[in-house]
């Protein structure tokens, strides 16, 4: 067994051979294992080393417990186990890896063990479980029935409500802390917040229902009783645990109440990558593990990173070393590289832009696929330039964290007031626009739109027409500003559809404050044409179907390039890596620095997107950002500062450059003829 073992695991290196050998065979399986995995280090491969060597020296796979954070993840670990354990024991590995049947995510295993207790929980055994609409209807329904729907100031909408809810429960923090943290705008409802919640709670009862949450929720409840914990605990020998780091309170409880003393348990992760404190994880989770237990867990750091170069190590070690707590890693690699990584001074967004996508065509013309580069950003908004340069360009792309600039419905909603001013017979443009006035349904629309369809002047006729009767005053304001948006001078035009649009918008959604940030950038944007009816015919696009974590792949393309949140690039890699804005107020974000910890995760976040990359990374400071009314001097450029978390200290790990060169924007400037109106010419070819 020695010689075979010594076989199968000859393609581990020391670090990883330490933590997949941990405890097998000896006295220490008694001391848990936390595994520092650094970004690249070959984590999911030594976990499933792990598994498959419990299971190939004796340990039986019915009593084994792995937790991932998706069935994606934990399919492909079985996947893994069976094919290692195949190479000591052969065909009769699918047998074991079939008996492997506690491998799933923290929410699927405690659906089974409630279900299986449920009678002793004071649970109906047949309980439903709610997915997050379910939850957000359900919530919706107590909300109208307690009389919240009907408020003279408006109520939180059911989605923020949910998201409120979930927060609480999964960071195990009262109300009051949610609100003044991540929901300031709605902390004047606190009282009555705290009535929904309690008749929410009573619906799921009496319904015989179960949210996402309560899965969590009641787990960890039944944990609380000594004897439940000690059966539950006790159907396993062997517990691990993946992304340890993405963790909320509610599941490291959950977990320290399996394995109070710690025997047999494993967890793998990595601090310098946690990164979802708004999806109520806590770094506190992995950095107080070692403590939970006497005597202190045995840690093994994984720090030979197999994705990048050492350039690139070198300067993501140098940003996260100044980290306030960590556990201490430097990664380090055998690819060497002379090419540091670079930091590219650019005038504005635009040219941020403009510089991406040249480069990105460059990499192409070197070899490398779209597919193979990806752009990343702290928040949507910030690729909203860029995604209109590559439209321009006719470059594909997608778009993962978030919807297309162009496709977000705030944006549309703006884009459709300018298309219904400069065509009041354009019915798309003009259904969906009335829709936003109170008391204007769908019936009503189609008479408004059938009233001005023959009219010689419809913008005319519209104005003529009596106000529809629940209206109100909404309609007078829209008729004024329609007739004044065909009146106005452009880019003009868009500040007064914005500022008409404004308090539809905080009527709307409950995160405001953030889609506005969006129409401030379309208004930036509108700033480089020429006038509207150029700008609405090179910007509207047809919207993709998907609207959630993928905007949309191109159907007719085998290429794209990514474009992508830091958030949602967490576990990818890319051969070269933009990252845009790395300026103060971006990359940190304005939002993240009111805490010492919110600090440190904004700094984790440059690091996580740093080390994404495999050949090339590109972090691109913008000099200046259009702001709007931010003082008293209204509309203006403020120079940007490069990001605090690249100190003057930190320089010679990278390399330093402006673009465009003095030589290359002189004969850029030289080459560019007259702009051609495209919108004109599509109209008189069908004259």
């Amino acid at each position: 067994m020695q010689a075979t073992a010594a076989t199968y695991l000859d393609g581990l290196n020391s670090a990883q051979r330490r933590a997949v050998e941990h405890g097998v065979g000896d006295d220490a399986v008694a001391r848990p294992l936390l595994v520092i995995a650094g970004a690249g280090s070959g984590k999911t491969n030594t976990l499933a080393h792990r598994v498959a060597h419990l299971m190939v020296n004796g340990a039986d796979p019915r009593r084994i417990l792995l937790m991932t954070f998706s069935r994606r993840a934990a399919s492909e670990m079985k996947a893994r186990v069976e094919r290692i354990a195949r190479k000591v024991i052969g065909e009769t590995s699918s047998a074991m890896t079939d008996a492997l049947t506690w491998a799933g995510t923290f929410h699927g295993i405690g659906a089974r063990l409630l279900r299986e207790h449920a009678e002793r929980i004071g649970l109906d055994p047949v309980f439903t479980i709610h997915d997050r609409e379910d939850s957000a209807d359900l919530m919706n329904l107590v909300r109208h029935d307690l009389g919240f729907s009907k408020t003279e100031r408006r109520f939180p909408a059911k989605g923020t409500c949910v998201a409120i809810y979930s927060r609480c429960v999964n960071a195990d923090t009262s109300l009051e802390k949610v609100l003044g943290l991540a929901y300031p705008w709605c902390a004047g409802w606190a009282g009555e917040l705290k009535q929904l919640f309690s008749a929410y709670v009573e619906a799921k009862q009496a319904q015989k229902v179960l949210d996402y949450d309560d899965l969590l929720l009641y787990w960890a409840q039944m944990m609380s009783d000594a004897t439940l914990a000690s059966e539950v605990g006790e159907r396993f020998d062997h517990v691990l645990v993946d992304e340890y780091q993405d963790t909320n309170r509610l599941q490291s409880s959950i977990l320290l109440a399996l394995r109070p003393q710690g025997h047999g348990l494993t967890v793998v992760g990595d601090d310098a990558q946690s990164i979802y404190s708004f999806r109520a994880a806590t770094v506190r989770n992995i950095l107080d593990f070692p403590d939970h237990f006497t005597p202190r867990a045995e840690i093994v750091t994984l720090d030979r990173n197999y994705r990048s170069t050492q350039s690139i190590l070198a300067a993501a070690n140098g940003v996260i070393s100044l980290a306030k707590e960590r556990f201490t890693k430097n990664l380090w690699t055998e690819r060497t590289s002379a090419q540091k990584p670079y930091l590219v001074a650019v005038r504005d967004e635009a040219d941020q832009a403009r510089y991406v996508v040249e480069k990105v065509l460059e990499h192409r013309e070197q070899g490398s696929l779209l597919k193979q580069q990806a752009v990343l950003f702290r928040t949507s908004s910030h690729s909203g330039p860029l995604e209109i340069e590559l439209t321009r360009r006719n470059i594909p792309f997608v778009k993962f964290g978030g919807l297309k600039f162009l496709d977000a419905a705030h944006v549309k909603d703006v884009l459709a007031l300018l298309r219904f001013a400069e065509n009041p017979r354009d019915r798309i443009a003009g259904f969906r626009i009335l829709h936003l006035l109170p008391g204007v349904g769908p019936a009503t629309a189609q008479k408004v739109l059938d009233a001005i369809a023959d009219a010689a002047d419809p913008a005319a006729a519209l104005g003529a027409m009596p106000a529809p009767q629940r209206a109100g005053g909404d309609w007078a304001c829209f008729v004024e500003t329609v007739t004044g948006l065909r009146d106005c001078r452009w880019p003009t035009d868009l500040e007064l559809a914005r500022l008409w649009y404004q308090p539809h918008l905080e009527r709307i959604h409950d995160d405001a404050e953030t889609r506005r940030a969006d129409l401030v950038q379309l208004e930036q944007i509108a700033s480089g044409y020429a006038s509207r009816e150029r700008f609405l015919t090179e910007l509207t696009l047809d919207p993709p179907d998907a609207t959630s974590d993928q905007a949309g792949v191109p159907l007719l393309d085998e290429d794209y390039l990514i474009l992508s949140t830091i958030h949602s690039a967490k576990g990818q890699e890319w051969k070269q890596v933009f990252v845009l804005n790395v300026v103060d107020g971006c990359i940190p974000s304005d939002l993240g620095v009111g805490t010492s910890a919110e600090m440190e995760e904004e700094r984790r976040l440059l690091y996580v997107a740093m080390t994404r990359a495999k050949d090339d990374l590109h972090l691109v400071v913008p000099q200046r950002f259009f702001t709007h009314n931010q003082s008293a001097q209204g509309d203006r450029h403020l120079y940007a500062a490069r990001t605090r978390f690249i100190p003057e200290g930190l320089l010679q790990l990278f390399e330093r450059t402006s673009w465009p060169k003095a030589a290359e924007a002189a004969a850029r400037a030289a080459s560019q003829g007259p702009r051609i109106d495209l919108a004109a010419r599509m109209r008189d070819r069908w004259r």
